[in-house]
């Protein structure tokens, strides 16, 4: 079961990074890095953070790096260290068929994971049922936060009854919604709203092209007689793993514009625009997202949070052009970029070492 004031924060909504992997040249583990990222994010004002995604890469899990179990180990380390004066989620990345998951799954509780994303991306032709089935054994070790994967890098569609099967399992406490696609990211929505379990479940988004637009948006169905709304209420977002501080400041800026009767709807509808224009220079998208881990990584290695843009797969790097329209966006939003915060940030962290 997920602790009451974990739960509680998860439904209030918070900004959830997806962390990346600090690596050295020689491609090893920076643990200094790796720890210095976590308490990045804590100083941020994160409400927490997810270990062992697509943004930590897949690689760690390979037997020759076998990183898996060493950077959750390390995450939670640095969050224990922390002895934050308030709850932090710890979400760990679950992969694989159901023999792996399940192990990923023991190694999360064992460092005091709250929750799983739990990853279908393995199932690649099996039938929905049995993925149904598999999360319902995942969901027994630890609290599920399902996750829908854009079919563009690796996902699959899911219909409308497989999201209502998912709804109604026990343990399920969060959906973080990634589909990048607006009819996708509906039958989720719709499928909750019609789940007995619709006020037990947290909806994220994960949909980086459109990430204030869905925290603005209500859901409203007419279910049995009545209207029920459902909302985004935060995000876990590889977008959100750079720039922390800001997105911070957005997600504040988002609940104010819902709680004034959309007073500054446009500002917030142009603020979408901007954070997608971000997206698409750190992501990728022109590039059928080559290049996302690398740009996240471009964005950490300019502000001095990490050394470089070395990931474990050497086939990945930034795509042509892709340095320019990073430095392009940074120099367009100044408003949404926290080097400000973050030279302080490492400023101080000289001064405690």
């Amino acid at each position: 079961m997920l602790k009451e004031d974990i739960k509680r924060l998860l439904f209030e909504g918070v900004v959830i990074p997806a962390h990346p992997l600090a690596l050295t040249r020689e491609l090893q583990l920076d643990e200094q890095k790796q720890r210095g990222l976590t308490r990045y994010y804590m100083a941020s004002g994160a409400g927490g953070v997810a270990i062992g995604v697509h943004t930590t890469q897949f690689e760690i899990r390979d037997p020759a790096v076998n990183l898996f179990e060493k950077v959750l180990a390390i995450t939670a380390d640095e969050i224990d260290r922390a002895a934050l004066n308030r709850p932090f989620i710890k979400v760990a990345g679950i992969c694989g068929l159901t023999e792996q998951a399940l192990n990923e799954a023991e190694i999360a509780v064992k460092y005091g994971y709250d929750l799983g994303l739990v990853s279908m991306a393995a199932f690649k032709t099996e039938p929905e049922s049995e993925i149904i089935a598999h999360v319902r054994q995942v969901a027994e070790v630890i609290p599920v936060f399902g996750f829908y994967l854009q079919a563009a890098i690796g996902g699959r569609v899911y219909s409308y009854d497989f999201w209502q099967q998912f709804a109604e399992i026990p343990n399920v406490y969060a959906i973080k919604i990634a589909a990048f696609n607006r009819y996708q990211t509906l039958d989720v929505v719709r499928a909750v709203a019609h789940s007995s379990r619709r006020d037990e479940i947290a909806l994220y988004t994960g949909n980086d092209d459109n990430i204030v637009a869905d925290l603005l948006t209500p859901y409203r169905f007419e279910i049995e007689g009545k209207t029920i709304e459902m909302r985004f209420v935060g995000g876990l977002l590889g977008h959100w793993a750079v720039w922390t501080e800001k997105a911070v400041e957005l997600l504040v800026a988002v609940k104010h514009t819902l709680a004034t009767a959309y007073a500054d709807a446009d500002s917030m509808l142009s603020a979408n625009v901007a954070v997608t224009d971000m997206n698409a220079a750190i992501f990728d998208p022109a590039n059928a997202f080559h290049g996302c881990i690398t740009g996240v990584h471009e964005v950490l290695r300019r502000q001095g949070l990490m050394e470089g843009i070395w990931t474990l797969n050497p086939k990945e790097t930034l795509s042509p052009g892709q340095y320019e329209e990073i430095t392009r966006v940074i120099e367009a939003y100044p408003h949404l970029v926290d080097d400000a915060f973050v030279a302080r940030f490492l400023e101080n962290e000289v001064n405690v070492i």
